[in-house]
């Protein structure tokens, strides 16, 4: 029986893209430091993530669709990541590797889709950090720290001392998210008692109606399209958490620790957007904060009182905007790792230094994002630019969890997603409907980031798939179900 199991193996064709083994020590050369984070910092690495969002950038959504249309938005958005999370969380389970969302889709897709999703994460995960620089450069000129205005030597300091605590090691750079997310968090909760003692239902739809458009009314003032156009900007106070399943490598337990975070940290989300966006619009109107660079901080103008508390604000939001700038970061370098180390992307960038850093993978993403906040100082249309690459890669993500729950219904799944299919299948639908959404707020960052993801693929297409290592993790895994798969045909 063994002898003949070994030759149907033997017998399994060559994939075509004729991956190659790497060489001796190559993964050795490549490995992170196992075991450095519990749930509970993976939890808020998720929450590090996102807390960014609730202090900046959805307030826009206002100006997109109202208080009524970002309202529906960010409910269907919020009902697209937790249908992906519960996603995520069962595919996590199944392969626990730094490949995250390239590594779903390799086994799911094949190559090419785990190079089309790999590469989407980190036009996000590139292009986030780089945007949210520029609003920390923002926050330091509005607090006056240290006389500083924003400009190219607050970036620079972001990106230097940040990758520098990376490099220092992950459970160190992990503890000190946590920390200063928890203080944006406590922070949020702060504001939000404060600003509902100014809170009035009347201001929340006081934006001017838009009479030409189709539906509008107080509620919708730009409409029903303004629901559409308002998804990027729901998507604010959620986008990265899927990022977690990155850390997987890393982490204890990483089959039950990484879906435990997931689920615990999108729940605390939900119930962050919900009490930021109600405080901030009713207590000094939704016309009033739908333009403001610092929303929660306008949001408090109205009561000469809370003074204090702006100033509060101001410097929680500071922490906010660190937080998700750290960990996304981190994310970033996770994916690019898993991509060279399997040969998608230059394999040097794969290569881990003595505390086990991947230090190319912090670094060279790093650069890229310093030079493009320096030479372009536009934030808002770089996070259009980094949505445009999160909801292809949702809809992949997503995609994966519905042909492996078809294809490999026995797979050993040790945790599974509620409603199963039709789950990852509403994740899907809202993913692609997002995508359609950043070329109506800006056509021009999508079409910049579709270019950028063509470049990608065409080096993938030209050369890089001719070269992957075969004894990457998630390639093993992905060469395992064809052999299976074939030795079952037999």
């Amino acid at each position: 029986m063994a002898d003949d199991t070994g030759a149907r193996l033997a017998a399994v064709p060559e994939p075509t893209t004729s991956p190659e083994s790497g060489g001796d020590g190559y993964l050795e050369r490549r490995t992170l430091r196992r075991g450095s984070a519990g749930w509970l910092l993976l939890t808020g690495l998720g929450v590090a993530y996102v807390v960014s969002g609730d202090f900046s950038g959805w307030n826009v959504g206002l100006a997109q669709g109202g208080f009524g249309g970002l309202a529906v938005a960010t409910v269907l958005m919020g009902a697209m990541y937790a249908c992906l999370v519960f996603s995520l969380a069962e595919l996590s389970a199944i392969l626990p590797t730094a490949g995250g969302g390239y590594g779903f889709a390799r086994r799911a897709l094949g190559t090419w889709g785990g190079f089309l999703t790999g590469t989407a994460i980190l036009i996000e995960y590139i292009l986030a950090p780089a945007a949210i620089a520029i609003f920390i450069g923002d926050y330091v000129q509005s607090l006056k720290l240290f006389g500083l205005t924003s400009g190219w030597p607050v970036y620079l300091a972001c990106f230097a001392v940040f990758i520098g605590i990376h490099l220092w090691g992950v459970g160190e750079a992990l503890s000190f998210s946590l920390v200063v997310t928890a203080i944006a968090v406590i922070a949020l909760i702060v504001f939000a008692v404060g600003a509902f003692t100014q809170f009035d239902a009347s201001r929340l739809d006081d934006i001017a109606v838009d009479t030409t458009a189709a539906g509008a009314s107080s509620w919708l003032p730009l409409g029903f399209l303004g629901i559409w156009a308002a998804f990027p900007f729901g998507m604010w106070f959620f986008l990265g958490v899927e990022g977690v399943p990155l850390a997987a490598e890393e982490a204890k337990d990483p089959v039950r620790s990484v879906p435990r975070a997931l689920s615990i940290s999108m729940g605390i989300l939900v119930l962050l957007a919900l009490v930021t966006f109600l405080a901030s619009t009713g207590a000094r109107g939704a016309d009033a904060v739908k333009d403001a660079g610092n929303p929660l901080v306008v949001a408090l103008e109205g009561d000469s009182g809370l003074s204090w508390l702006k100033t509060f604000v101001n410097y929680a939001g500071l922490a906010g905007l660190v937080a998700s700038f750290f960990s996304l970061i981190y994310a970033g370098s996770r994916q690019l790792f898993a991509l060279s180390r399997a040969g998608y992307l230059p394999r040097f960038l794969s290569l881990t230094s003595k505390r086990k850093a991947p230090y190319l993978g912090l670094l060279i993403p790093g650069a890229i994002g310093f030079a493009l906040a320096a030479a372009t100082g536009n934030g808002p249309r770089m996070l259009n630019m980094a949505v445009f690459g999160a909801t292809i890669s949702y809809a992949l993500m997503a995609l994966s969890h519905m042909v492996l729950r078809r294809r490999e219904p026995g797979l050993e799944r040790p945790y599974r997603t509620p409603g199963g299919v039709a789950t990852s299948s509403v994740a899907f639908v809202l993913a692609l409907s997002a995508l359609v959404a950043t070329f109506l707020v800006d056509k021009d960052a999508a079409f910049i980031a579709l270019a950028v993801y063509a470049v990608a693929l065409a080096y993938f297409a030209f050369y890089s798939r001719h070269h992957l290592v075969a004894s990457a993790p998630e390639e093993e895994f992905a060469a395992l179900a064809a052999a299976e798969a074939e030795l079952s045909r037999d």
